[in-house]
């Protein structure tokens, strides 16, 4: 419809969305300058028109955002990227008309407006007439279809923990730490296991404090009792021994059974064979600062095999015979080329291999490639060492085992110390001593307190087989 202002303007009311948007001219009747007509669409057209094109700019940002995405410096809490999602699909819903009858297509992540072109006086007016279900459904669609662009690449990994039941409340603040330092921001999974099979209150109390896809798997009874060659007498009195020497663990047997499963079992679980890397985390471990980036991602795109914090000396009476049968293994494997020609041999032997000098990861803290334990080589080693008899009649470590074999089998370029994690366990703590990460990362933890320089402490000599240059100001830590 034609009508005319207050200034003697001419323009049309409404022009369908599909007709020719003709520049017409229109003249003043004060003036000779000529004027465009001035177009007036439906408020409904408006509306639909302004959303789509809200949309638009939208979606285009969060495509450029995941381009751009840099895992050290993004920290996007999904939480609160979720909630404002939310916000954005409500006023979406009560800006824009969607029939019951597309309830269909909502499900199937489309929404589909069916514009009415009758002419009615209702044609400027919008429904919001949407039912519970139609609320829910649209939430749905901007969930899976907008927040997915949020989500940073995430690597096939997982985080793995052994506990017992009875390490429920000490494991709560060790998860707690985790996820407000790390895994709120990138939401792995994390799989527990138990030899004994966990309690609903035990599974209730972890999921509800996990981010990720939380798993809990039973150790097979095979993995975690003596093997078939194991004198048990002879077991027995190698504890007492022990025990008599006031050696930690040196009577439990249980810790024997986790050792040799940790050493030889924990990736053959069928939880864990989906994945490529994994990061475990002990029950009365805590982390003391942010970590703003994917700690798997850059194991992977940095091509490494595994990763620590803390390096230390073994207890020399828990492995007197530990390394004579290394030698073994490796004098009747001698033509098969197992030691890696860049190994870190140095690391754990003073003598070029003649002795070993008790130096080992610390295992509590270990993210590393599960393929590498899955290998050959590593299956090989461990079913020597096994046959032997170590993990009973002494008490042999998961840590200087993992230690052994990664120094002996694997690129030393591909072993990582994780200095920017601060980290405690029992008594010894990685703690950065760079004042100004401490305050950007939040840091909780004593610099005063880092075991990195101190006397027990390996991580020395690992900067010095590997060539590294000291970090400035690291004498004030010994």
């Amino acid at each position: 419809m034609m009508k005319t202002d207050k200034n003697d303007h001419t323009y049309f009311d409404s022009i369908p969305l599909s007709g020719n948007l003709n520049k017409k001219k229109a003249f003043d009747n004060n003036s000779n300058n000529h004027k465009y007509k001035r177009y007036s669409i439906s408020l409904k057209t408006q509306l639909k028109l302004a959303v789509l094109f809200a949309l638009f700019v939208i979606c285009a940002s969060l495509v450029l955002l995941k381009d751009s995405y840099e895992p050290n410096t993004i920290n996007l809490n999904y939480n609160d990227s979720k909630n404002s999602i939310n916000q954005n699909a409500l006023s979406f819903i009560n800006s824009t008309s969607i029939s019951n009858s597309n309830t269909n297509h909502i499900n199937n992540k489309s929404i589909n407006n069916n514009n009415n072109n009758n002419n009615n006086n209702n044609n400027n007016e919008t429904n919001s007439n949407l039912s519970k279900d139609d609320y829910s459904n649209i939430l749905k669609v901007f969930e899976e279809s907008r927040y997915d662009l949020f989500k940073p690449s995430k690597v096939n990994a997982t985080l793995v923990t052994l506990a017992r039941n009875s390490d429920l409340w000490t494991l709560v603040d060790t998860i707690r730490s985790v996820e407000d330092r790390f895994n709120s921001k990138f939401h792995y999974d994390w799989i527990f296991l138990n030899n004994e099979g966990f309690t609903q209150e035990f599974i209730d109390t972890t999921s509800s404090l996990i981010s990720g896809t939380v798993k809990y798997g039973t150790i097979p009874k095979e993995q975690w009792s003596y093997p078939p060659n194991i004198d048990l007498k002879k077991a027995e009195r190698s504890r007492q021994l022990l025990a008599n020497q006031a050696i930690i663990y040196g009577n439990s047997e249980s810790y024997r059974h986790m050792c040799r499963y940790q050493s030889g079992f924990l990736w053959k679980h069928h939880l864990l064979n989906s994945y490529d890397y994994y990061w475990r985390i002990d029950s009365d471990v805590m982390y003391h600062c942010d970590i703003n980036y994917d700690v798997f991602k850059f194991m992977k795109d940095n091509n490494k095999t595994y990763g620590f914090t803390i390096s230390l000396f073994e207890t020399p009476g828990t492995v007197p015979t530990l390394w004579r049968t290394v030698k073994r293994f490796l004098k009747k494997h001698k033509n098969e080329n197992l030691l890696h020609p860049n190994n870190f041999m140095d690391f754990v032997s003073n003598s070029k291999g003649n002795g070993y000098n008790y130096c080992h990861f610390w295992s509590n803290f270990e993210i590393a490639d599960l393929n590498f334990f899955r290998s050959e080589t590593y299956q090989k080693f461990f079913n020597y060492l096994d046959e032997e008899g170590g993990f009973f009649y002494e008490r042999w470590g998961d840590a200087p085992i993992h230690s052994i074999a990664i120094s002996l089998f694997e690129d030393k370029d591909k072993i990582h110390y994780f200095d920017d994690i601060g980290y405690t366990h029992d008594d010894f703590s990685n703690c950065p001593f760079d004042s100004d990460f401490r305050r950007k990362n939040h840091c909780s933890c004593n610099p005063k307190k880092d075991f990195t320089w101190k006397g027990a402490s390996c991580t020395d000599r690992y900067f010095d087989v590997k060539g590294l240059t000291r970090p400035e100001g690291w004498e004030a830590y010994t």
